[in-house]
């Protein structure tokens, strides 16, 4: 009995058969990433292998890898290694790192939220900083990957805060918590991952195990910035409490000396007097003065008192 027979495509066929472009075949081909075809008389064919190279090429283009990694890892896999344990540390990685979950919004709720106006310039904002993604084909309903984050926005701005400042700062703490993000993953990297990922690709068994330890590792950093989030504002909130109700000095710490309060009338009064660019200067200089004129007043005093000791003798 003889077996099935296998599928044969011209390029033509695998093209539409896997979504890629004729021309995009051909420069797989001509990079090492799909085999050669077969040669049927004068015709070249392509086999059920080549489709399935097609999709795991595409699959990982997907995931984030360049064309270069991915010829490293199908080298491996043509070698024997396999794919399997790499493709679960990839979707490890491109896994959830929260537990909170992605809602829609739609533009009357958003303009109930804040304010009860329309606001393109706001919407396009937080467009661009990824809090809202439009719908296609919705143009009134919006994705928000973190309803959460959008809350906050909103509370704040019932709170007082103008929508230009909730954006600023949220771009500015986008900065600092990447920045956080970045040292975790070379911490981790370093003491961690390097014996998984010191060579390129891992074998399947050292990719499995990288995995285990991602799934580990994954809450580790949130618990630790949540409580190190905890400590730094329980510290500085009281400060800055008792600083702004008057029962402690500002803190301080600019190139090593104290940073002094004035009093807001006075600041305005210099300010109107010499202008807001040569406030400071002008305050220093007035210190710098009265702290001279009492040194020379307390050396005369001294010097005084001293002669009339001589007299008395």
């Amino acid at each position: 009995m003889s077996g099935t027979p296998s599928v044969e495509y011209r390029i033509e066929d695998l093209a539409h058969r896997s979504g890629a472009t004729v021309r995009t075949i051909r420069a797989y081909q001509d990079r090492g990433l799909l085999p050669r075809p077969a040669r049927r008389g004068r015709s070249n064919v392509y086999g059920e292998s080549h489709l399935a190279r097609l999709r795991q090429i595409a699959d990982l283009l997907d995931r984030g890898y360049t064309l270069a990694s991915i010829r490293e890892l199908l080298d491996a896999w043509d070698a024997g290694r396999g794919l399997g344990g790499v493709l679960g540390l990839v979707a490890e990685v491109h896994g959830p790192w929260t537990d909170e979950k992605a809602d829609r919004v739609s533009r009357a709720e958003l303009e109930a939220a804040f304010g009860g106006e329309p606001d393109e310039g706001a919407i396009t904002e937080a467009v661009e900083l990824g809090v809202l993604e439009r719908v296609p084909g919705r143009d009134d309903e919006f994705l928000v990957r973190s309803p959460q984050e959008l809350a906050v926005a909103a509370e704040l701005y019932t709170a007082g805060v103008p929508l230009g400042a909730i954006t600023g700062q949220l771009r500015e703490l986008r900065g600092q918590v990447e920045h956080i993000a970045s040292s975790f993953l070379e911490f981790t990297t370093r003491h961690v991952f390097a014996r998984y990922l010191g060579h390129r690709p891992p074998t399947d068994a050292e990719a499995v195990e990288a995995a285990s330890m991602v799934r580990r590792l994954r809450p580790l950093a949130r618990q630790t910035v949540d409580a190190e989030l905890a400590r730094a504002m329980s510290l500085l909130a009281t400060r800055h409490l008792r600083y702004h109700l008057g029962a402690e000095s500002p803190p301080a710490v600019e190139g090593g000396r104290r940073r002094i309060a004035l009093p807001g009338e006075t600041v305005a009064a210099v300010e109107s007097l010499v202008g807001p660019e040569h406030t400071a200067p002008f305050i220093a200089a007035a210190a710098e003065r009265e702290l001279r004129k009492r040194t020379l007043d307390a050396m005369v005093t001294k010097v005084g008192n001293a002669g009339i000791v001589d007299q008395n003798s």
